[in-house]
């Protein structure tokens, strides 16, 4: 499918009927995807982007060449521009996602909540959805899997983040009869206790948000990226926040996580500070003693497990794969298998006080662990998708996981709902709220 999508797009090209993508989110990611797919990709438009600051999503077509996007209000003229190719910028996301000649939605809000009621709304209306957005994905992205598949149309993370990029070498590693044991990032070094202020002047000089940033340095961002991955493989973790052995390069990876538990189901986890420095790997093992000494020859080790790997991740570019392999294909490139694998819980930062209000993804008050869902479930323990705007019911210790007795949710919130339908479906346990309520 990957490689048959270039004929399928040079044909709509040819017959101007090229897939019509809408975005939502105009941060510093989504207007590199802008670039990327307006300059254009052959079969391929962008035709909106939804921001709540509308000025952002206009200048991201500007720095796209398309000086003359609309700023439209109403679903008329919003599909009337798509109609005629012209560029539109709308404040409400509903209005894309509602639009009848729209064929996918881009997430790349790296938001939970806000996240959620787009992912959702475009289910609902039957729009194919492209989530850059590890935040969502590794919190609710088995459920909205089940309402995408209910409803007919594709769920998926994105090719060119590590997860993506880890998936399709596993896919293609299957392809050809190697049995993939492993997959996982390289990642050049994690500080827990990084906050917006420690990374505030990184972020300024290279125009991203701090707590983005934060996310990266303090390991969250690694463990739903590896959540992303466990849920689509099955794979679990060795142990709490995953082993990470240090390495030179990539291929010694193999021999420094445990044998046992990579033939026992497999296992997700990263190399830390290993050549080349980016990109996803797979471990595949191969007992059979003629084949491993023809991968001997060809430079792949002595065995009995291999690494495989890609030496790049580049989301604004290779999302276009996942494009159109979910719109023309109904192929997602990753995506979950079911219930979730793992999942990603709160751990404190510093000491926390009764009372203190928890900031989320790179806060200043926690951090994210990977942790196995079996594990999580039975320990009740928050995860850190939802962890933003609870409030502390007792003191918890500097690197003490925070459990959802420990904290008051905030009300209403679909991100909420949308765990609580999880558990239900997928007999993950009680609700969430029943959860705190019996913990007290």
């Amino acid at each position: 499918m990957i490689n048959a999508a270039d004929t399928v797009l040079a044909q709509r090209e040819s017959d101007g009927n090229p897939l019509r993508v809408a975005m939502v989110g105009a941060g510093v990611t989504a207007r590199m995807i802008a670039l990327q797919l307006a300059t254009p990709v052959p079969g391929m438009r962008l035709v909106a982007i939804a921001n709540r600051t509308v000025e952002n999503a206009t200048q991201a077509f500007f720095n796209a060449g398309m000086a003359r996007a609309e700023l439209v209000s109403d679903l008329d003229r919003l599909e009337e521009n798509v109609d005629e190719d012209r560029a539109s910028v709308v404040e409400d996301p509903n209005l894309v996602c509602q639009a009848g000649n729209i064929d996918v939605i881009v997430e790349v809000t790296g938001t939970v909540e806000f996240g959620a009621h787009v992912a959702s709304a475009a289910i609902r209306h039957r729009k194919h959805v492209v989530l850059v957005n590890a935040e969502l994905d590794s919190t609710v992205g088995p459920i909205l899997k089940l309402h995408a598949e209910r409803a007919g149309v594709v769920l998926t993370n994105t090719d060119g983040d590590e997860p993506g990029v880890a998936v399709t070498l596993l896919r293609y590693l299957r392809s050809i009869g190697l049995n993939a044991v492993a997959a996982g990032n390289l990642k050049g070094m994690i500080d827990r206790y990084r906050t917006p202020e420690t990374q505030r002047e990184f972020a300024t000089k290279y125009n991203q948000d701090p707590a983005k940033v934060t996310s990266f340095a303090d390991g969250t961002k690694l463990s739903m990226e590896a959540c992303i991955l466990a849920n689509a493989t099955g794979f679990k973790v060795g142990q709490r926040g995953m082993y990470g052995p240090k390495c030179a390069h990539v291929r010694e990876v193999a021999k420094l996580l445990p044998f046992d538990q990579l033939l026992a189901g497999g296992l997700v986890d990263y190399a830390l500070g290993a050549e080349p420095h980016t990109g996803a790997f797979v471990i595949v093992h191969e007992e059979h003693p003629r084949k491993q000494k023809e991968l001997a020859y060809y430079k792949l080790g002595d065995g009995p497990c291999y690494v495989f790997y890609t030496p790049y991740h580049l989301p604004h570019i290779q999302i276009a794969s996942t494009i159109a392999r979910a719109t023309l294909f109904g192929d997602p490139t990753v995506t979950p298998l079911g219930g979730p694998v793992c999942e990603v819980i709160t751990v404190a930062k510093r000491n926390l006080q009764t009372g203190e209000e928890l900031d989320g993804v790179g806060g200043f008050l926690a951090y994210g662990l990977i942790e196995n869902n079996p594990i999580s479930a039975s320990d009740n323990l928050l995860p850190m998708g939802v962890s933003e705007g609870c409030r502390l019911l007792r003191d918890i210790p500097k690197d003490q996981p925070i459990t959802y007795a420990d904290i008051e949710l905030p009300q209403g919130r679909l991100c909420d709902q949308l765990r609580a339908q999880q558990y239900r479906h997928f007999g993950g346990g009680t609700r969430p709220e029943q959860r705190i309520k019996s913990n007290r």
